[in-house]
């Protein structure tokens, strides 16, 4: 089995692979690795299991020495991390690669693996980023935006007036109070960018079809009323993770 490691800026996902398949185990805060109780977090997850092996990736480098440190101590696993020198599945054409978001590899790994190219992941996290996997099979880059959260929390902190409003799929277009007047702007509002920006990545790309895969937080509400988004994988992350350890164990 082996131990899989998705560290967010505001959570770390977690799940089991195997030769053939990935098993979600569920999300807990990315602080817990700061204050020491990430330990807990992760046994109280794994119950009896024990992992052979393991593969992280993580945008918050701060704690990746205490990742390590905890899989050696507990499982005597060193652990393999997905940078661009780990990368397997997927070549990389891009001119710094090392500026490039770990978990942004996974899904592009992940994403290839499953559905060839051209390709472009969604990903819903603490910001909302887009990655690009060309035809011949090489990350070339993508787009990052604020997440739908990041813009109505900002609306609230920065306004006297506007509240703090919980996300869900806005019953109209019209609001008919100032919260449901955010929450159409939000969610319809992104629903407009995420369709505005493929159409201009298919013609900087050249191509009339291009596969995009939602994964994250909001994927399947946005995906929910945008046909453009073509598939919802909420363990897209995972999966890269999954597939780039079974690459460097053959």
């Amino acid at each position: 089995m082996i131990l899989l490691l998705d560290v967010g800026n505001t959570h770390t996902h977690l799940g089991l692979g195997s030769l053939r398949r990935l098993r979600r185990l569920g999300d807990f805060p990315t602080a817990a690795w700061r204050v020491q109780t990430a330990s807990e977090e992760i046994a109280h997850r794994l119950g009896i299991k024990v992992p052979t092996a393991a593969c992280f990736c993580s945008v918050v480098p701060e704690v990746n020495a205490a990742i390590r440190n905890y899989l050696k101590e507990v499982y005597q696993i060193d652990p393999l991390q997905l940078t661009p020198n780990t990368l397997r599945g997927v070549g990389i054409d891009y001119p710094k690669p090392q500026s490039i978001g770990q978990d942004r590899l996974a899904n592009a790994v992940a994403a290839f693996h499953r559905f060839g190219g051209p390709a472009l992941v969604v990903d819903f996290g603490t910001a909302v980023t887009f990655d690009v996997v060309n035809c011949k099979g090489n990350y070339v880059g993508g787009i990052i935006a604020p997440s739908l959260s990041a813009m109505t929390d900002y609306l609230h902190e920065k306004t006297a007036l506007l509240p703090r409003i919980k996300i869900r799929e806005p019953r109209r277009v019209i609001g008919r109070s100032t919260a449901e007047a955010m929450l159409s702007g939000a969610v319809h509002g992104y629903r407009g960018l995420i369709r505005g920006l493929i159409e201009e990545l298919k013609l900087e790309l050249a191509v009339e079809h291009l596969s995009v895969i939602a994964t994250g937080s909001y994927a399947a509400l946005i995906a929910r009323k945008l046909p453009e988004i073509h598939h919802v994988i909420p363990g897209l992350t995972l999966e890269g993770l999954r597939l780039t350890t079974l690459a460097h164990q053959l």
